[in-house]
């Protein structure tokens, strides 16, 4: 079924069919609106920032000026962001972009990936979206994945050796994905491991209900084996591939399940270099406040590994909050990919708060490991969840661990309080990405981000993608948060009815069975 513009349906990965209760008016379709709320003049930002890149493109197909979506990597002291530019409503953007540093973050160069859309000139394809990044020390060369959206939609990777000149994109995706969706990609680092310079790529197939695809690399991405899927032929989203330095890949996603079935996290992994993937084991079940506002946000997790090979998994969940009235960010561990941790909420403020948290962009320093490992993560919250359209505050704020997440700095408001009307819309609702991200370089934890101000002038919008100017070292953090001793309450689940979507095509998901 595809959807036009002026059906003006809402596609984000829970669709709620009931009515709810103090959302408010949802924001009109296309990229254009007779009311564009303000909170008045763009304040100050309440710490500098940095703007990475600025939207070209003129393309009527797009609202300009709109960045959303980074996805970033840092080894040494370079970083490697790319993002989408000029979102389009129906899906993607008119190109990817890409700002890197090679001094930590202290300053950085832009561009935009070539041979990928018409709108850059070399491409032949009218969007492309969901940008990964990864660096392949083996072969000291950097991969961004991308989804080029045509008929059909594919897997692609652009390569790079120094992180600023991209080469035309190289397909992962074979005839065996309809319509691909939602790919990361990761590659083995460790010198040691005996999968040292694999590199690997997941998505799902959403013309076949979101059935997970692995393929893998031998070569720095320029050739990719026939892609595999797990032995259970697991359906999901969002799969996150992260690489234990023995060389083992685990891959923690978002379920995909027919109500009145319960969504978990779920994980699958490899030893063997992604020559066969297992069945998938469950991670934690998961408990879904619908962000307010039509804000495009998911329950999808994001994830990362420490020097030790501890992988942590953090997503929004509603568990700890009575009713499931908002959202907090929580975590799981594991040493191994099929043990894991209860779920423990991270305490950005007191449960009893009225603030509702999501968005989260996990980052582990990889130079740390154990009870020491440092993390840091950009996220999104609204200090009232119970807002609309029209009032709602998007804000975003930093937190970090120097202790493997049992306690936890004071937050850090790292944004202005953005509206709504300021956000490109989208078929799934208005838009600042579905994931952000937070690298580490140096020992410091730079958080990679979008920031939307008031437009003005003859632009609709003034929406890009920004990091801080000083980076975030754990050791400035002196006041100290745990949630230990805090349980979730029995039986917390958002209890509206929901169809599943996936996230960047013009047709439902038939549940699984």
């Amino acid at each position: 079924m595809k959807l036009s513009r002026g059906a003006c349906q809402s596609r984000v990965l829970w669709l709620l069919v009931a009515t709810i209760v103090g959302l408010g008016v949802m924001p009109g379709c296309g990229s254009g609106s007779d009311k564009r709320p303000s909170f008045g003049p763009t304040p100050t930002p309440p710490v500098p920032l940095i703007k990475l890149s600025t939207d070209p493109y003129s393309n009527t197909q797009s609202q300009h000026a709109t960045e959303v979506e980074p996805g970033a990597f840092a080894f040494g002291s370079t970083i490697v962001s790319a993002f989408q530019v000029g979102r389009i409503f129906d899906g993607g953007g008119a190109d990817i972009g890409f700002a890197t540093s090679k001094n930590g973050g202290a300053t950085w160069k832009n561009g935009f990936l070539p041979g990928i859309t018409i709108f850059e000139g070399t491409g032949t394809f009218s969007a492309v979206s969901d940008p990964s990044v990864a660096y392949d020390a083996a072969h000291s060369v950097w991969l961004i994945s991308s989804l080029p959206i045509g008929a059909p939609t594919q897997v692609a990777v652009s390569r790079s050796s120094d992180g600023i000149t991209w080469s035309n994109p190289i397909r992962v995706s074979r005839n065996e994905t309809g319509d691909a969706d939602k790919n990361w990609i990761a590659c083995d680092n460790t010198a040691s491991s005996p999968n040292y310079g694999r590199c690997y790529v997941e998505w799902d197939d959403s013309n076949a209900n979101d059935v997970v695809w692995m393929s893998t690399s031998l070569d720095g991405g320029q050739t990719w084996q026939p892609a595999k899927n797990t032995a259970n032929v697991a359906t999901g989203l969002g799969g996150e591939p992260v690489v234990q330095p023995n060389g083992n890949v685990i891959v923690p996603m978002l379920e995909i399940c027919a109500s009145p079935c319960t969504p978990s996290i779920l994980a699958f992994s490899s030893v063997n270099g992604g020559a066969s993937w297992s069945a998938t084991v469950a991670v934690a079940p998961t408990a879904h406040h619908l962000v307010a506002g039509n804000l495009r946000t998911d329950p999808l997790p994001s994830v990362q590994v420490d020097g030790g090979g501890t992988v942590y998994v953090v997503w929004q969940d509603c568990k700890f909050r009575k009713n499931c009235t908002s959202n907090d960010l929580v975590m799981s561990t594991s040493a191994d990919g099929v043990t894991w941790s209860a779920p423990s909420r991270i305490p950005i403020d007191a449960i009893a708060s009225t603030a509702d948290h999501f968005l989260p962009g996990l980052g582990v320093d990889p130079g740390t490991l154990g009870s020491t490992a440092h993390l840091g993560m950009v996220y999104y919250f609204y200090p009232t969840s119970d807002c609309t359209a029209l009032t709602c505050q998007l804000t975003a704020g930093f937190i970090s661990s120097d202790d493997a997440g049992q306690t936890w700095s004071a937050p850090t408001t790292i944004s202005i309080p953005m509206a709504l009307g300021w956000l490109p819309n989208t078929f799934s609702g208005v838009m600042v990405g579905d994931y952000m991200s937070t690298v580490f370089s140096g020992g410091k934890a730079r958080p990679i981000f979008v920031v939307a101000n008031s437009p003005s002038g003859s632009l609709a919008f003034d929406e890009a993608v920004y990091t801080t100017t000083n980076a975030f070292s754990g050791s400035v953090h002196t006041r100290r948060f745990s949630s230990a001793g805090e349980q979730p309450i029995p039986g917390a689940h958002s209890d509206h009815e929901r169809k599943f979507y996936d996230l960047e095509h013009h047709h439902p998901v038939t549940p699984p069975k």
